[in-house]
């Protein structure tokens, strides 16, 4: 069974993955990076394109994430890869993370526009800044907008780490 380093357990609870004890959550660390990862592939083959209809097509499953504790990218892993895997559902997702598939969704729509406005220079910008920040969740674990979640919004009593 894979360890879970101090560091990268921080960096979870951070996106809300909390209470979950470290046997549970060491070996599907790693899936809980699927959805930041095809949201990055997507966004940066749109971006790269300067295509508003494919960063369109992918709000909505942005939002999806934002408004449910279950991203739809979770799924593939739940009723899909696991079964391979024999590994445990993901977890739910936590506010702070939802919070960040909110501002991803908006993020999205706002490039769109820019390309749609024939502002592409800016649609490059804003595209590809969103798919650093996606990049980061998706490969070590840093989330940027649920650090920000965490800095407006502190820990609720239900979501602080077992060892505070």
């Amino acid at each position: 069974m894979a360890d879970l380093s101090p560091k990268t357990r921080e960096r979870l609870e951070i996106q809300g993955f909390v209470n979950i004890d470290d046997e549970a959550l060491a070996p599907i660390a790693s899936w809980l990076r699927l959805a930041p990862a095809l949201c990055a592939t997507i966004a940066a083959t749109g971006t790269l394109l300067a295509s508003p209809k494919i960063l369109l097509l992918l709000a909505p499953v942005a939002a999806l994430g934002a408004a449910f504790p279950v991203h739809p990218f979770d799924l593939i892993y739940n009723f899909g890869i696991r079964i391979f895997t024999g590994t445990r559902e993901l977890p739910h997702r936590g506010y702070p993370n939802r919070f960040a598939c909110g501002l991803g969704a908006v993020w999205l729509v706002a490039t769109a526009l820019l390309f749609l406005a024939g502002k592409n220079a800016a649609g490059y910008v804003f595209g590809f800044t969103l798919v650093g920040v996606a990049l980061l969740v998706s490969t070590v674990d840093i989330c940027i907008p649920s650090m920000t979640y965490r800095a407006l919004f502190g820990w609720s009593d239900r979501d602080k780490p077992a060892n505070d």
